[in-house]
């Protein structure tokens, strides 16, 4: 019912979608950012994962910059929340290191504009439906949205989908994962002055029986399991509450939910069949074809290289991953899923796609080093020894 074309086709409105569709339109390429709802930011917005985590070392040594340093203060530009001093502390709490709590819906406003100062074209509310491939390479993509079906053709792509979909759609093998039910919702807490690390909590809360197989976990790439596992989340926090009340510590009137998750909060599901995996054990090793670096925000001192080739598929051509779809397993994978990563593979999915967009390439075409080497202007150190720090 209608057709686009575009130089970069950013696909998945997340961190990384959003981190990528940056990159690309400050660039010079014409970019479009497709998103099923209406939020950018994901996990970290739609899905009310509100803790922007550690872009340090836990040691002082700041180790992830570019994008994702500037999307974290960012984060704080309509809303409350401050960067604590973290430079001085050793083997750092989280809490105590390089990051910040933010308020979802201000993060949102903040995202929004910085893509339309950017030049991306954002298309909200429009669902990926299928890719189509010519010739072993990604030509476009399908969509449906209040307009109807339609095809967005483009030089390049980006699966910042989370889901790995536009590589799912493509045909490629990707790999699944496990998850456990988990859930967060902000709340309204002792009617506490406006702040919010008080009045405004996050309840995180993992399965301990009930309807939820701990031993099976769900995928997230099954209708029905994605169903029902919102529906247990919602009913462990209906539980909670129920439980406070009737204990009579809490009433209605004052410990109640703001607002729940508007997308259901899966870790890990899928991944793009890679070029390379990023494996546990990994941490401080060195990639010749690194593009940057992440920390482990779980605990101090482990610092990981990200490898350009975990980003790159085998068997499709036209198409870079960025954020949790890119190739990553176990412990590894929990890395690369959460925000800071998320920025980290964006920018340098949409720096690739704009390079090879603009050079007629596919992103497996390209040259490592020119990768590197416009990441590292647009302020990212890309190996450990440049902030200091020494491959083990």
């Amino acid at each position: 019912m209608f057709q686009k074309s575009y130089d970069v086709v950013v696909c998945g409105g997340g961190i990384a979608g959003a981190a990528a569709a940056i990159a690309s339109a400050r660039r010079g390429q014409k970019t479009a950012l497709i998103e099923k709802t209406v939020f950018t930011g994901g996990l970290a917005t739609a899905g009310l994962i509100y803790i922007y985590l550690p872009l340090c070392d836990g040691n002082g040594t700041q180790v992830t910059f570019g994008l994702a340093e500037e999307l974290l203060l960012a984060s704080l530009k309509y809303g409350p929340g401050e960067v604590p001093e973290w430079r001085k502390e050793k083997n750092a709490e989280e809490a105590n290191r390089y990051r910040v709590i933010f308020s979802p819906a201000s993060f949102i406003i903040t995202l929004d504009e910085f893509l339309l100062e950017a030049g991306v074209e954002i298309w909200y509310d429009t669902l990926l439906c299928a890719s189509n491939v010519e010739g072993g390479r990604l030509a476009s993509v399908e969509v449906e949205n209040k307009s109807g079906r339609g095809r967005i053709a483009g030089k390049c792509f980006v699966d910042a989908t989370g889901d790995a979909d536009v590589a799912h759609f493509a045909g490629l093998p990707c790999v699944a994962a496990q998850n456990a039910l988990a859930h967060w919702a902000l709340e309204y807490a002792d009617g506490a002055q406006w702040r919010l690390e008080k009045s405004i909590t996050g309840v995180s809360m993992h399965a301990d029986g009930g309807s939820v197989d701990k031993k099976r976990g769900v995928t997230g790439i099954d209708g029905r399991e994605v169903t029902r596992f919102v529906l247990d989340g919602r009913n462990k926090y209906r539980e909670r509450l129920k439980k406070a009340y009737a204990e009579g510590k809490k009433s209605r009137t004052n410990l109640f939910p703001l607002t729940l998750p508007s997308m259901a909060q899966f870790r890990t599901t899928r991944h793009i069949p890679a070029q390379y995996r990023l494996r546990d054990g990994e941490d401080w090793k060195h990639f010749d074809d690194s593009i940057g670096l992440a920390a482990d925000w779980r605990k101090s001192g482990h610092v990981w290289e990200i490898p350009w080739r975990s980003m790159v598929p085998v068997g499709l051509q036209n198409l870079v991953a960025a954020g949790r779809c890119t190739a990553a397993e176990e412990d590894a994978w929990e890395v690369t899923r959460v925000i800071p990563t998320a920025a980290l593979t964006g920018e340098a999915a949409g720096t690739a796609a704009a390079l090879a967009a603009s050079g007629g390439r596919s992103p497996d075409e390209l040259s490592v080093a020119a990768i590197q080497d416009a990441m590292r202007k647009a302020g990212n150190p890309i190996h450990l020894e440049e902030v200091g720090l020494e491959a083990k």
